[in-house]
């Protein structure tokens, strides 16, 4: 499958870029940016074009990997559709419901695959943590994610949209649904608070009963920073371990290879374009909850 990159970031030329480049089964064609000259230079690292003419480059390609700020994807994408350009979407898919809907509808219009590159989603031991909780009777969760967005080094320090206040929520809270939402169901309804440095806790309630938190940070110092994810029931804690050596770079190499698949089979991947949607509603609902210290329907 011959693929085109969206962005000419950090994340959009060491994950995406570098993981299609060295996949024997796709075809990086080139590279698109907002500024030419910075699409010019990540292409050169893969010796491909790089380009701002969007419609151009959509006519070569079967696929796009969008990486690009959350404001910026949902127009992208419904042009990438449009054109029938399957979609490897970065998480979340839009900052607002309308804009979710706007990409599912395109998808579902133009009839093309669509994936949403959630990093754990895409390792080996989530899916064998999955499986285990599936058959568990589960009652409750808790996602903890304090991560060190700007600390110095960082290469996520610059990000403009991760710096907006309740960005962690939107930049961390789609890996902690990915999780939760398969083990203890669809979330109706969210409560949240905000503590001073920004760091957000949410209370979810699921479909049928079991409860969930999730507190994530953006602005942990680097010696707090890290994950945990767990969910419990019948048969105890089930804690999802570290997985040694595991990259992104490697997840999406296998988001590709599921994108290819649904593309092929004309079958609808778990982690597609409305399962970003139904995300989408949830973080609303909670950024709403945090706002508003109410307890707010999904």
């Amino acid at each position: 499958m011959r693929f085109a990159v969206l962005g000419s970031g950090y994340w959009a030329r060491t994950v995406h870029a570098a993981s299609l480049h060295a996949d024997p089964d796709a075809e990086l064609v080139g590279i698109w940016g907002r500024s030419q000259e910075k699409a010019q230079a990540a292409g050169a690292e893969f010796d491909v074009p790089g380009t701002d003419d969007l419609d151009a480059l959509l006519a070569d390609v079967d696929a796009v990997s969008i990486s690009l700020p959350p404001d910026v994807q949902p127009d992208l994408a419904v042009r990438a559709a449009e054109a029938g350009c399957h979609l490897l979407l970065e998480k979340p898919i839009a900052m607002s419901l309308p804009d979710a809907e706007r990409v599912v509808a395109a998808t579902s219009a133009a009839g093309v695959a669509s994936v949403v590159f959630l990093t754990y989603r895409f390792r080996t031991s989530t899916h064998a943590w999955l499986d285990q909780a599936s058959r568990s009777a589960l009652v409750g969760g808790q996602v903890t994610w304090l991560a060190d967005t700007f600390a110095p080094g960082s290469p996520f320090r610059e990000s403009v949209w991760r710096a907006r206040p309740g960005a962690p929520l939107w930049d961390l809270g789609p890996h902690a649904l990915s999780l939760l939402t398969p083990t203890l169901g669809p979330v109706v309804a969210a409560q949240g608070t905000r503590a001073a440095d920004g760091t957000v806790s949410v209370l979810l309630e699921h479909e049928g009963g079991p409860t969930s938190t999730m507190t994530l940070s953006a602005t942990a110092s680097p010696l707090a920073a890290g994950e945990d994810f767990w969910v419990h029931g019948d048969t105890g804690r089930l804690v999802l371990l570290p997985e040694d050596g595991a990259t992104a770079h490697e997840a999406h190499a296998v988001a590709v290879d599921e994108l290819t698949a649904a593309a092929l089979t004309g079958g609808a991947h778990p982690c597609d374009a409305a399962f970003g949607r139904d995300q989408v509603r949830v973080l609303a609902a909670a950024e709403q909850a945090v706002q508003s210290g109410t307890r707010q329907q999904v």
